[in-house]
């Protein structure tokens, strides 16, 4: 998608986030279940993926970190551990590493990715635990991407917008390009999605999301 065209979009003027009850009721009512449902589906996996993190690396079999979530409320997101255990400490220590890190919260060619973490981040599988966050209530199962605390001042005057909605476990940037596109690129399909979005978008970026993952366009 073209920056220009996304700019423009987001200069229209646009009434803020405030949802009808039905709208959110029957968001909540696919969030539980397809989330009950893909848990079904996936259940296997989760004695499968634990068994090659521990076998191929020392350290949890989760990785849990804080996130933004609605209205600005802290939650911990959990994932599949991708990494080598203590990384972001590892990361502290390399200045270079650091820096690039900092410009879009993703390294292009990240040391701490293990074997079995590259192939979970390739396929998307690191973030299937994230079924529990959206069970929980604390994200929803399309949204903009769940973000460290400290990313929220690259939102700059989209802030509030940001926090207006649940994160959500796939949304409109996985499904133009994921880590392909800029960081930029990526706030402006955040804030896109949360002015524009229906049940309807819901399931297009859905049915997007099964194609992208299976391609694994754009995946890091």
């Amino acid at each position: 998608m073209h920056m220009k065209k996304l700019e423009l979009a987001l200069l229209l003027p646009i009434n803020l986030m405030e949802k009808s009850f039905g709208y959110n009721f029957i968001k909540r009512i696919m969030d539980i279940t397809g989330s009950l449902l893909l848990l079904i589906l996936s259940w296997p996996l989760f004695i499968i993926i634990p068994i090659l993190i521990k076998i191929d690396s020392k350290g949890p079999i989760f990785f849990i970190q804080k996130r933004l979530g609605l209205k600005g409320n802290i939650f911990n997101t959990i994932k599949f551990r991708s990494m080598v255990a203590k990384a972001e400490d590892l990361l502290k220590t390399e200045k270079e590493l650091m820096e690039e890190y900092l410009k879009c919260y993703k390294l292009a060619e990240d040391p701490r990715i293990t074997r079995t973490g590259y192939f979970l981040r390739k396929s998307s599988l690191d973030e299937l635990p994230q079924i529990f966050n959206i069970l929980a209530g604390h994200m929803s199962l399309v949204g903009p991407r769940p973000i460290v605390i400290v990313e929220l001042e690259k939102y700059g005057k989209y802030k509030d917008e940001f926090l207006s909605v649940k994160p959500g476990l796939t949304g409109l940037w996985q499904v133009s390009g994921r880590n392909s596109i800029s960081y930029e690129e990526r706030i402006q399909l955040d804030i896109k999605y949360i002015r524009e979005c229906s049940i309807w978008m819901d399931i297009v970026i859905l049915v997007k999301t099964f194609y992208a993952v299976i391609s694994t366009r754009g995946a890091c």
